[in-house]
């Protein structure tokens, strides 16, 4: 847990440090849970997002995409359960002041007995190295097989109240568990309380009801009512979908752990249209597919999972995420849902609009069901960067082995493609070579000059930014016209032609690689 937290709190100041994320308004000391992404960081999460949606839209032809607005008609919000539904159960410690969720509480407690399951394991591979079976072990293993049967009976208790919205039952569950602040210790809390999570503002100037409006939660409502809309214009037929990437925004009780929640981020979602009774197969069909594009990224298998929902939302018949290990532990990284056909048929009730589809094949109108995908940008990010972000030992200039901070992100994510250096910034004739190849360069891809300290340092300062290439112009280009491309991975360098450089960085951190 310790080296866990060690880890988070390095990427946490490498993310400051080298220019990918600062804390919002950080000049009045900042604002809670909300952050700006800096000059590396908008490139990175640019790139992700690319990377999404050539995978969703460009390369199915029956996925569109939409940018729908932030502010939607209230009513929006009514038909799709936000106004009355979209609570989440809160209860403060009256010793320490600190506010928490019912459900982190209680998480907390089992992921706390599944760390207990995890040393166990750990020992027991460390005993019997090669010929152990971890499968086996947790399957027979009394003492892990109680402990996991405790973490399922809590989590199915849990899972019953939070369907039920039973305060009771969730303060009878913080008590019996004898569950604890986990900053101060204090087992003296509040009874707990629903808590919406909209943000609300007013439509012009005049404040009262009729002007009430929210920046929306989620983005999928904005699909929603625009079924119709699209269906029509692009002539697509069921099944099909339609994606989008926006900000949405949620008053979190807790926001913690850096950018993994917050008030303000963006989500990239599709909502898929399917034939009712067939949304199962498609929802199976997603899942795999979903899991795939993250594995597409070099995200090893044993750092994700799925994790069936045992607490469905109100408009679900399935849910499941795809947890990655994050370094403070598996968390939600992606939904997979089968929504049913619950969001078209509300808004089709309060508005009075037909939002169906007319089945050629069948020649009957229905309903949609949709099964959803929907990913946290921000998360993503997050998971990204505590993925790629390591120390290594490597052989300096001199022979001797030295430790480099290196962001070991795919090429065709890293902020900058390419950095130019030359080898000397006193000497006009290199930077002047240097600064026309850079000049060339930058039509191509992002790319960067860089001429301040010595080459090794500037190297390793591209190296903390996930820079996959670095040219070096020194003496011999100005002879022969080559320059040495340095490969941040394996740190091998080659001598390749100016007139190459392009083509060939080019060809690596094409996106289409990660497609292959």
């Amino acid at each position: 847990m310790a080296q866990q937290n060690e880890a988070f709190k390095k990427l946490v100041s490498h993310c400051k440090e080298y220019g990918f994320i600062y804390q919002s308004s950080e000049i009045y000391d900042g604002l809670a849970a909300v952050y700006d992404y800096a000059p590396y960081g908008v490139l990175l999460k640019n790139n992700l997002k690319q990377y999404w949606w050539k995978s969703m839209v460009q390369l199915h032809e029956n996925i569109v995409g939409i940018d729908a607005s932030i502010l939607m008609h209230p009513k929006t919000w009514k038909a799709s359960g936000h106004v009355d539904a979209f609570n989440d159960p809160l209860i403060d410690n009256k010793d320490s002041k600190k506010r928490y969720r019912v459900d982190h509480l209680i998480e907390g407690y089992c992921e706390k007995i599944e760390a207990k399951i995890n040393k166990d394991v750990a020992k027991a591979k460390k005993k019997f190295g090669e010929e152990f079976d971890e499968a086996q072990f947790r399957a027979t293993n009394g003492r892990i097989l109680d402990r996991q049967k405790r973490i399922d009976d809590i989590m199915a208790r849990l899972a019953k109240v939070m369907s039920d919205g039973d305060m009771e039952g969730m303060a009878a569950m913080i008590e019996e568990l004898e569950i604890k602040d986990p900053e101060t210790g204090s087992a003296n809390w509040t009874e707990p309380r629903q808590f919406n999570l909209m943000f609300s503002t007013q439509l012009g100037s005049v404040a009262g009801g009729d002007g009430k409006l929210y920046l929306r939660p989620e983005t999928a409502q904005g699909i929603f009512v625009n079924f119709s809309n699209v269906q029509k214009t692009t002539r697509q037929k069921v099944p099909f979908g339609i994606a989008q990437i926006g900000k949405a925004f949620r008053n979190e009780i807790v926001a913690r752990q850096f950018i993994f929640r917050m008030r303000e981020f963006e989500q990239m979602e599709m909502q898929f249209f399917v034939k009712p009774g067939t949304e199962m197969e498609w929802y199976e069909k997603w899942k795999e597919t979903r899991l795939n594009w993250h594995k597409a990224l070099g995200h090893p298998a044993e750092k994700l999972r799925f994790h069936d929902h045992a607490n469905l939302a109100h408009y679900a018949n399935a849910a499941v995420d795809i947890e990655f290990q994050f370094p403070f532990g598996f968390r939600e990284l992606e939904g997979i849902h089968s929504r049913t056909d619950f969001d078209l048929t509300e808004h089709q009730a309060l508005s009075g609009k037909k939002l169906q589809y007319f089945d050629p094949e069948l020649n009957e109108n229905y309903v949609p069901y949709v099964v959803e995908t929907s990913i946290g940008c921000d998360r993503m990010f997050l998971a990204t960067m505590s993925h790629a972000l390591m120390d290594e030992t490597v052989p300096d200039a001199d022979g001797k082995d030295s430790t480099r901070t290196v962001l070991k992100l795919p090429a065709p994510l890293a902020p900058i493609k390419c950095a130019v250096l030359p080898l000397l910034k006193n000497k006009e004739a290199l930077t002047s070579k240097a600064r026309a190849i850079f000049n060339d360069l930058k039509f191509a891809f992002d790319c960067q000059y860089d001429e301040k300290d010595a080459i090794g340092r500037r190297y390793r300062r591209q190296d903390a930014i996930g820079t996959p290439f670095c040219v070096t112009v020194d003496f011999d280009t100005l002879e022969d016209n080559t320059v040495t491309l340095r490969d941040r991975d394996t740190l091998k360098q080659e001598r390749i032609p100016v007139d190459k450089v392009e083509q060939i960085v080019r060809e690596r951190v094409d996106m289409r690689n990660l497609f292959a």
